[in-house]
C-alpha cells in the first residue's frame, strides 16, 4: 500500500473536507503514530492517526453512509453556523454519525441534497471534470422568450460574473404573462448559476428545486424527509462521474 498525504486519508475516512484538514495540521493538532506532523505529511491509513487527541482508526473497514434528503427551503448546508441558523444536519438522525453535504443548496433553494462522510466520493461528484447532470425546476418572474431559450442553451454569458455559462438545457412547462416554471438542467455547479442566469435574463427566481444529480432522482418524497440510497445508485453515479472525466481528459487531449 503507498502513503499518501494525510489530508487525502482523513477526507477518505470522511472526517473532514481536505481544505478543513490542512487547518487541523497547521494548528499542531493532527498526529500520527504519536507524532505531531507537518503539513504534506505522508503515511498510511493503516498508521495510527489521532485528531485532538481522538484516533481516527483507519485500521477498521469502514462502511460510509449515503442519504438522500429533500432540503426544504430555509436551511443551509453547512456543518455549523456562527449565526445560529437551521442546517440540513439537524433534519437527519445523529446515529449517522458526521455527515457533509455533497454540494450546496442555498438557504431559499430546496431539492435533492447528497449527505455523506465519503469525501472521495463527494469529490468526485462535485470536481468540475467529472460531476454529473444537475436538474432543477424553476419558477421565475415574466414569461421566458423564445431567444432566451436558445441563449441558455448555447450558454449564456453572466453580465454581473463576467462568466460564461456552460450551455443548459432547458424545457419549458407552465407559463403566462406574470410567471414561467420551467426545467433547465446544468453540468456544471457553479455557485448559485442558475439564479444569476435567470437575473440575466432580467427573470427574478421565485422558486428553486433539484430534482434530479445524475441518476439519482428525488421523485415523490416528501420536503423535509431522507432515505439512504441503495449501493446500485451510489454505483452507478460513481460510473457516470467517471465517464465524464474520463471524456473531459479526452478533449483536452
Amino acid at each position: 500500500m503507498e502513503k499518501e498525504r494525510i489530508q487525502k486519508i482523513l477526507s477518505s475516512l470522511g472526517y473532514c473536507s481536505r481544505r478543513k484538514a490542512e487547518e487541523l495540521i497547521r494548528q499542531g493538532r493532527v498526529k500520527v503514530n504519536g507524532q505531531i506532523i507537518p503539513l504534506g505529511f505522508s503515511c498510511l491509513e493503516s498508521d495510527d492517526i489521532e485528531v485532538d487527541g481522538k484516533k481516527i482508526n483507519g485500521k477498521k473497514e469502514k462502511k460510509n453512509t449515503y442519504l438522500l434528503l429533500n432540503k426544504p427551503r430555509g436551511y443551509i448546508c453547512t456543518l455549523d453556523d456562527p449565526q445560529g441558523r437551521r442546517t440540513v444536519l439537524e433534519l437527519v438522525p445523529k446515529k449517522y454519525g458526521r455527515l457533509f453535504p455533497v454540494g450546496r443548496l442555498d438557504l431559499d433553494s430546496s431539492g435533492l441534497l447528497i449527505l455523506t462522510d465519503d469525501g472521495e466520493f463527494s469529490n468526485l461528484v462535485m470536481h468540475p471534470s467529472s460531476s454529473p447532470e444537475k436538474e432543477y425546476i424553476v419558477k421565475v418572474r415574466g414569461a421566458l422568450h423564445g431567444d432566451e431559450v436558445e441563449r441558455l442553451s448555447k450558454g449564456l454569458y453572466i453580465t454581473r460574473e463576467g462568466y460564461k455559462a456552460s450551455p443548459a438545457k432547458c424545457r419549458v412547462l407552465k407559463e403566462d404573462v406574470d410567471e414561467c416554471v420551467f426545467s433547465v438542467t446544468i453540468n456544471e455547479g457553479k455557485k448559485r448559476e442558475v439564479r444569476r442566469m435567470m437575473q440575466t435574463l432580467d427573470h427574478p427566481v421565485i422558486t428553486l428545486n433539484r430534482v434530479r444529480i445524475g441518476n439519482i432522482v428525488l421523485g415523490r418524497m416528501k420536503v423535509g424527509d431522507y432515505r439512504e440510497l441503495e449501493k446500485e445508485e451510489i454505483d452507478a453515479l460513481k460510473k457516470i462521474c467517471l465517464e465524464n472525466k474520463k471524456h473531459k481528459r479526452k478533449t483536452d487531449e
